[in-house]
Formats: C-alpha cells, sequence, structure tokens
C-alpha cells in the first residue's frame, strides 16, 4: 500500500506559500451535477492564476482505463498528451488576496493515503478554513434559485445556507473522507452539496458554476470573477425556456415541481409531498435527452438571426 508520501512531488519553483490561508477542495469524479464542479475548476484555471506547488501522480491515483488521458491525433500524427490533474496550487482572488486551491480528478485508489497527505499539507501550512463543493441531481426546478446541503463544522454556515437536511445513507466521495477526517483533526470545515434540477444535470448549467463559486466564496471569504459565466447562464436560461414554452409536458413538469419547491421552502413539508408524484413527471433521462438535442442543434450564433 502506498503511504502519503509516495503520492505527490514538489513542484520546482513553485511560490513560498503563505501560513493561514483557506483551502478550497473541488475534485470530479463520482456525480457532479450540471458540471459544477468541472466548470468552476476551468472559470478559476482562468481567472485565479493557480501555481501549482504540488502535483499528485496519476499512477498511483488514477485508473486510466475508466478516465482515458486525452491524446491528439493531427491527421497522421500524434501531437499533443494531456494527462488529467490533481494538484494543489496558491491562487489569488479578485482583490489580490491569496489561498489554496486543490483541484482535479477524485482518486481511484489510496484514499486513506491521499487523505493523510492533505492533511498534512493543511497541518503543514496552517490552514484557516476548508471548503468544498460538489453537486446532485435533485427534482427541482430551473426556476428557482439552487439551494444546498451544508455539512460540517461550521454551524453558522449550515444554519444560514443549509435549505435540506437529510437522515441518509450515500455513496461516499474522498471529499466526504476528507471532511470526516479533517472535522476528526479538529479542522474547520464547510462542504456544500448544490441541489440541481435532475433534468439539467447531464447538461453544462452555468447556474451551477456560479452557485459553486458563491458557496467558495462564502466558505473562504474570498472575491471571484464572475461575470463570463453570469452572461452565459442568461443565454442557458433563455434556451432552455422556449423549450419549456415549447412542450405542454415540461410546462407541466416545471409548475409541479415549482409548488412543491415552494411549499417545501414555506415549510408545508406535507403539501409538498402530497401536490408531487414522481410517476407525473417525465424521467429525467427522457427529459435530458430532449433538452441536449435541444441544445445541440442551437448552434452559435443562432440568436442573432431571430
Amino acid at each position: 500500500m502506498p503511504s502519503s508520501a509516495d503520492l505527490y512531488e514538489s513542484i520546482a519553483g513553485a511560490p513560498d506559500v503563505p501560513t493561514g490561508l483557506p483551502l478550497v477542495i473541488l475534485l470530479t469524479g463520482f456525480t457532479d451535477a450540471g458540471s459544477a464542479v468541472s466548470g468552476l475548476i476551468e472559470h478559476l484555471d482562468a481567472t485565479v492564476d493557480p501555481r501549482p506547488v504540488i502535483r499528485f501522480d496519476n499512477d498511483v491515483l488514477l485508473d486510466y482505463r475508466a478516465r482515458r488521458p486525452v491524446i491528439v491525433f493531427d491527421q497522421d500524427h500524434l501531437t499533443e498528451y494531456r494527462p488529467a490533474k490533481l494538484e494543489l496550487s496558491l491562487a489569488h482572488d479578485a482583490l489580490g488576496q491569496p489561498f489554496l486551491l486543490l483541484s482535479g480528478y477524485e482518486p481511484d485508489f489510496a484514499w486513506n493515503a491521499f487523505t493523510e497527505a492533505v492533511i498534512d499539507f493543511v497541518d503543514a501550512f496552517q490552514v484557516s478554513t476548508v471548503s468544498w463543493v460538489h453537486s446532485i441531481a435533485m427534482p427541482v426546478p430551473h426556476t428557482r434559485p439552487l439551494g444546498a446541503t451544508v455539512s460540517g463544522n461550521r454551524h453558522d454556515l449550515i444554519a444560514a445556507h443549509s435549505v435540506w437536511r437529510p437522515r441518509t445513507q450515500v455513496p461516499g466521495t474522498a471529499g466526504h473522507l476528507l471532511e470526516y477526517r479533517l472535522i476528526e483533526h479538529e479542522h474547520l470545515v464547510a462542504g456544500f452539496v448544490l441541489l440541481v434540477p435532475h433534468y439539467l444535470a447531464d447538461t453544462e448549467y452555468p447556474d451551477t458554476v456560479l452557485a459553486a463559486a458563491d458557496k467558495v466564496m462564502i466558505g473562504a471569504g474570498l472575491v471571484l470573477r464572475m461575470d463570463d459565466v453570469q452572461q452565459q447562464r442568461e443565454e442557458f436560461l433563455a434556451r432552455v425556456g422556449e423549450q419549456v414554452e415549447g412542450s405542454e409536458e415540461l410546462t407541466q413538469m416545471v409548475h409541479t415541481l415549482e409548488g412543491r419547491y415552494d411549499a417545501y421552502m414555506a415549510g408545508r413539508e406535507d403539501e409538498a409531498e402530497e401536490s408531487f408524484n414522481e410517476r407525473d413527471l417525465p424521467s429525467a433521462d427522457e427529459l435530458a435527452a430532449e433538452l441536449e438535442r435541444y441544445l445541440a442543434d442551437r448552434r452559435p450564433g443562432d440568436d442573432d438571426k431571430r
């Protein structure tokens, strides 16, 4: 079994990391409804100038057969190899505030050793807080704000931002294990689970990226520039709105979800359950397939031609 020290290498020429910074964790893997995590990683790569400090070893942590790296083929030869990345980086927000960012794939192997390595970094850099985000599909409407379930030991954030507090068993992720072990070591942790409309879970839904960024800003005290994503959001919702308006089935489905959502948020859980029957709704796969076909048919520039 690999030890924690076998999992990573320090980057030559990496910047010095100040102590006492917040840590943001974004791991893609088991579930990423609406591409919340992958979308935010891509956005932060372009806007917060992450400079790698630690790089984890793919050969130890990654199952290549399940998540194959990209090879670029140009007519008759290979031009580029793009391996997956899992890195701890030093980044800066829109105000120049430094923070640590652990981003990339969720490890397939050696979760215990990976968790030990991350806790070692948290201790060595005297990390102030840890915030992490992931997303799951839920029967909620896209016409209402994205809710979240908040876990961890930052009870002020849980009280202010957790709209759904179930008692249940769920498939664990590396992020869950990290949260569990960090709390055992008495570090301040907040985990945000975004509740994404089930019929948009397989799309690249800009609202999820905005919501994930909002939770990161709340948890880590950062300021992130999101103007580009906000513009994508408006275009995406306009297209979805067109599709919903053009389908009686989709319109009824959204109205049903809205009624259930509003009743739940008003504290009328019994009414919410009575007004909702999943058998009355198209399946998530059916809706996602229909929306994907529609969005794929909407080529760039179509809006300008109307």
